[in-house]
């Protein structure tokens, strides 16, 4: 069985391979022209065919409970950060599909370097940090994120940092909480069970379903910041135990 699951999952990474370059080229060209939301389209669009090609090459589909407590494509400029517990790369692909408005990811500057892939989201209205200059980064972090929200899009971060492995908790950093307190924004946790097919950093790719839960807003306004990183954990840490119970016993 793991040597069905080992072919499937490089048939999937050559299908990403194969669709990342050509679609990167377009959006990279399309930037000499246009910015915002017209290229972030055209990459929504690249991750639209990944997630086709794990779903049908390697049978991972999803189940999503809780859209309902994020603003609607209607409800305009809206802003919400995302707050999201990260086990593997799954989620960073799939919710751009998944929600309704754009959105800006707080990344490290190194992905730039990747060929096409951080070619194309060094063109996209991303926040991209160096992670060694602290308060610099952070300032970067708080001066973008409230030029982006202002033009309608999420800011989403991952509190943990890095991925961490199936039943495990990092340690919550107060970065997204810090950013809502100062522009009273609220926060709306995510929690998401991606590593029951799809673990931490490997491209073995496993058919199951992914379970992601969102969270009703937690607003921010006169709150501190430790304070309601607590909150958001607190209430990802008992949801990812509803969700995936097996990997808490």
């Amino acid at each position: 069985m793991r040597a069905v699951w080992a072919l499937r999952s490089a048939l999937f990474v050559l299908w990403m391979l194969a669709t990342v370059a050509p679609v990167a080229v377009v959006l990279v060209a399309a930037s000499v022209f246009v910015r915002g939301t017209p290229l972030y389209r055209i990459a929504v669009f690249w991750v639209w065919l990944a997630m086709l090609g794990w779903r049908w090459i390697c049978g991972v589909r999803h189940r999503v409970q809780g859209l309902h407590h994020v603003p609607s494509a209607a409800d305009g400029t809206a802003a919400v950060i995302l707050a999201s517990k990260h086990q593997s790369a799954w989620e960073t692909f799939a919710y751009p599909v998944l929600m309704p408005h754009p959105l800006c990811y707080v990344f490290k500057k190194e992905l730039l370097l990747i060929p096409f892939f951080g070619w194309a989201i060094g063109r996209l209205d991303m926040i991209h940090i160096d992670r060694s200059r602290g308060a610099e980064a952070w300032a970067r972090v708080a001066d973008q994120g409230r030029r982006f929200m202002a033009k309608g899009n999420w800011v989403i971060m991952f509190p943990e940092g890095t991925r961490t492995p199936r039943g495990a908790k990092g340690v919550y950093k107060h970065g997204a909480a810090r950013l809502a307190v100062e522009t009273g924004t609220p926060i709306v946790p995510i929690a998401v069970a991606s590593a029951r097919c799809w673990p931490g950093k490997s491209f073995l790719l496993r058919p199951g379903v992914v379970d992601i839960s969102i969270g009703p807003p937690i607003a921010a306004a006169g709150r501190r910041a430790d304070e309601l990183m607590r909150e958001v954990e607190a209430w990802i840490e008992a949801e990812m135990r509803r969700i995936d119970p097996d990997a808490y016993r």
